[in-house]
């Protein structure tokens, strides 16, 4: 993984272990690598893993059963598209909107782009 310089490392690391429930890699409810191993994998401080396993733990996306090891929550899924969704519409469609008044972009372009991807 290539880690760029705008984003604290932690947070990158946690948005992949986010990507790997979205794309079915790992199961909700499953049990998810431990701390120690995708720190080996990453190359990073074992510290900065265990940053990105709390954050994902406080939002109720992974949990620690003491002794075993890391599980997805049986609703991983739903709660990172919820927190996902609520980025997407608090900071992502209010930039979008500006540039398109900028621009002087018409909804009705908008409209055919949108409808020419689907």
């Amino acid at each position: 993984m290539d880690f760029n310089n705008t984003q604290a490392i932690y947070l990158q690391l946690k948005d992949w272990m986010c990507e790997q429930l979205l794309s079915g890699k790992w199961e909700a409810g499953g049990r998810i690598p431990s701390i120690r191993e995708l720190a080996v994998q990453f190359e990073v401080n074992p510290n900065t893993m265990m940053r990105a396993y709390e954050h994902l733990q406080q939002t109720g996306i992974i949990h620690n059963k003491r002794g075993i090891g890391y599980f997805a929550s049986e609703d991983a899924v739903e709660k990172i598209l919820q927190i996902r969704r609520q980025k997407f519409i608090d900071e992502e469609i209010p930039a979008f909107v500006r540039k398109m008044k900028l621009y002087r972009v018409d909804w009705k372009e908008v409209e055919g782009i949108s409808e020419k991807s689907l």
